[in-house]
């Protein structure tokens, strides 16, 4: 198979077809799929800013928004431990000093 510009899309489009039939099929992919298509749609969106498509710029920040979306929940947890810890900090008075 000779490698050409629009191989990588048809590999992409063909991995992504492919899930969709196995979900189709029973196979519970749902989870995955939540985080695939925000990433892909950042690879797609890279791709065509290496190209220069204004277009890969809009595609790129919707894949971002889509994960940060996502991912919410787990920064939410975090910013929690932190707080829990500065909260526990200034309990026990231990300061630095300077």
């Amino acid at each position: 198979m000779a490698w050409n510009r629009n191989s990588g899309l048809a590999l992409a489009l063909i991995a992504i077809g492919g899930i969709i039939l196995l979900s189709k099929f029973g196979f519970i992919l749902g989870p995955i799929m939540s985080y695939l298509i925000p990433a892909v749609l950042i690879g797609l969106g890279v791709y065509g800013i290496k190209r220069g498509s204004t277009m890969g710029w809009i595609v790129a920040t919707v894949g971002v928004l889509i994960l940060l979306a996502k991912l919410s929940t787990f920064f939410i947890i975090i910013i929690a431990i932190v707080l829990v810890g500065l909260g526990v900090t200034m309990l026990t008075g231990k300061r630095r000093r300077v």
